[in-house]
């Protein structure tokens, strides 16, 4: 059974920029604090932004400007606190941030649809912010539920409902955490599961209504769990008439709190059974080196998010009709993904991402990505996202190449632009991991295979030691996947045929025996030997060296 405790979080602290490095910092020359007055005169004296002190006051000034504003959150004035963290680098206090709204939200769950809110409105700006506060929430959820803390479980439960009302979270993790409430079924999973669809019933009514009658089915059986005690049972009959009333007691997004439109909005996909990373090495204060530079980025940023947001108020005071509401703010989505930026660039990888993930049929979603494509004119950029996406996945899922397939045959520069992206890949393979060359060479076999892409790509290749040796692995998985879709003699005649490919045609292969033999060596290797019988009989008998 879960036990009720006294709520609590790990302190936790960010600096999100790759290019920090750590050094130890004293707290004080003294070893004692500085008082918050010496503190600021202190501050004002350094005259180098790049020194440690500097960084350091710095940093506490962060931290006390994201706890202050959190404290002052209220229903009335999410708008307003987000504009004022928006004035600070919350991008290098991410960690802060996200450790300030869930310690109070803990604290105070009766609030909850307010921190939802504002992590709402900032996820809508900054969603690389939205996700960790998401990864650190469902990460809380199941530590509270392993070491069964009741109190600290039933209020990120409440969050986790809250964040998917306002379209920051997608529904699959609650339906997840139903699954493992119904499967280890006592009185206060029973309870924590009739809280959970009471927060977000109304939303998932909407979107998954067949996974909500199931959830009800299974809670009607329980009602004849001997089991179960009869508070237990008496709630969940509760929960059946909140329901017939259409969860109207339990409105799953307050009028006053929803303010950000859907187009604007960012949903994170995550999973209760994934290990997510929150980013513990967030939590100390890191020495920047480029810290001026990283500020200055942060500044472009700001002035952009407070711009956007200060005309959507604008555009909210005037209150024109829906129709218009609508365009304005697809415009304004249009408009922040052309930007170049950075963040923009995130943004832009997140919604190809959420429409591979999306999408069950890969020829509606290279449909999708296409159209997607046709305005955005990231031609290759849509290709390289595709190819990382799906090296990522823990293992190749066939519907990636599917859909690479369905987008070369739909326009011709798709089939240059994942080309281009294959010819890369073999040189930069010493960058990836094992898994991710193994997912990106069954990736492009399958192309290869279904001719979206000419087999000439091979072409770009020269099996020798000095040009192969860093990305033998990638060959190794690209040619052992090409011989299970075709069958060994098919890919010997491909390879061999000097009209698709002049792999094993190259005069340096020929000119040079220790060149032949690496080739001969490298297919052996792999079980692919025969391949290179006419180089084996060369070896046995080479040209004649023209006399001089």
């Amino acid at each position: 059974m879960l036990k009720t405790e006294e709520t609590g979080v790990a302190s936790q602290t960010s600096n999100l920029y790759p290019t920090e490095t750590t050094a130890d910092v004293p707290v004080h020359t003294n070893g004692f604090p500085i008082p918050p007055a010496k503190r600021h005169r202190s501050q004002g004296t350094l005259t180098d932004i790049l020194i440690t002190e500097y960084q350091r006051l710095a940093w506490k000034d962060l931290r006390k400007t994201i706890k202050r504003q959190v404290k002052k959150l209220k229903n009335s004035n999410v708008q307003k606190v987000a504009r004022e963290l928006f004035k600070c680098n919350i991008i290098r206090g991410r960690g802060l941030l996200a450790k300030a709204i869930i310690k109070v939200q803990i604290k105070s769950p009766c609030f909850t649809p307010v921190y939802a809110a504002l992590t709402s409105t900032i996820n809508s700006k900054f969603p690389q912010i939205g996700q960790l506060i998401c990864k650190r929430a469902i990460s809380s959820f199941r530590n509270a539920y392993m070491a069964n803390k009741k109190t600290k479980c039933f209020a990120i439960v409440k969050f986790l409902a809250h964040l998917i009302n306002q379209r920051a979270l997608h529904e699959i993790i609650v339906l997840q955490i139903l699954l493992l409430l119904f499967e280890n079924r006592t009185d206060d999973n029973i309870m924590l599961a009739i809280e959970l669809l009471k927060e977000c019933g109304q939303k998932l009514f909407k979107v998954s209504p067949q996974e909500l009658d199931s959830a009800f089915s299974v809670l009607d059986n329980f009602l004849h769990e001997p089991s179960l005690n009869k508070h237990t049972q008496d709630m969940i009959q509760e929960l059946f008439t909140v329901r017939r009333d259409g969860f109207k007691t339990y409105s799953s997004i307050e009028s006053s709190l929803d303010l950000i439109y859907t187009n604007d909005q960012y949903t994170h996909i995550l999973l209760l059974d994934n290990s997510y990373d929150s980013e513990q090495w967030l939590n100390e204060f890191k020495y920047d080196e480029e810290y001026e530079v990283n500020e200055k980025k942060y500044k472009q940023s700001q002035k952009r998010v407070i711009k956007n947001s200060d005309d959507e108020d604008e555009c909210s005071s005037n209150s024109s009709d829906s129709d218009e509401e609508d365009i304005d703010n697809e415009e304004k989505q249009q408009l922040r993904i052309i930007n170049g930026n950075k963040t923009d660039f995130v943004t832009y990888h997140h919604e190809i991402y959420l429409i591979i993930k999306a999408n069950i049929d890969a020829k509606e979603c290279a449909n999708k990505l296409d159209e997607m494509n046709t305005y955005h004119k990231r031609n290759k950029a849509l290709c390289e996202m595709i190819v990382d996406i799906c090296a990522q996945q823990h293992t190749y899922e066939d519907f990636f190449g599917l859909v690479g397939e369905h987008l070369c045959l739909s326009k011709e520069g798709y089939i240059k632009w994942f080309t281009d992206i294959l010819i890369q890949r073999h040189i930069y393979a010493d960058r990836l991991d094992n898994v991710k060359l193994r997912n990106i060479a069954k990736f492009f076999a399958h192309l290869l295979v279904t001719e979206c892409v000419s087999w000439n790509v091979f072409d770009s290749v020269i099996l020798t030691e000095r040009n192969t040796s860093s990305s033998s692995i990638y060959l190794k998985n690209l040619f052992l996947e090409l011989c299970q879709f075709l069958g060994f003699t098919e890919l010997k005649n491909r390879l061999t045929d000097p009209t698709l490919t002049k792999l094993l045609q190259y005069r340096c292969l020929r000119d040079n025996l220790k060149n032949t033999r690496f080739c001969i060596n490298f297919f052996t290797s792999i079980g692919l030997g025969r391949i290179t019988d006419e180089l084996q009989k060369f070896i046995t008998n080479p040209l004649p060296v023209p006399s001089p």
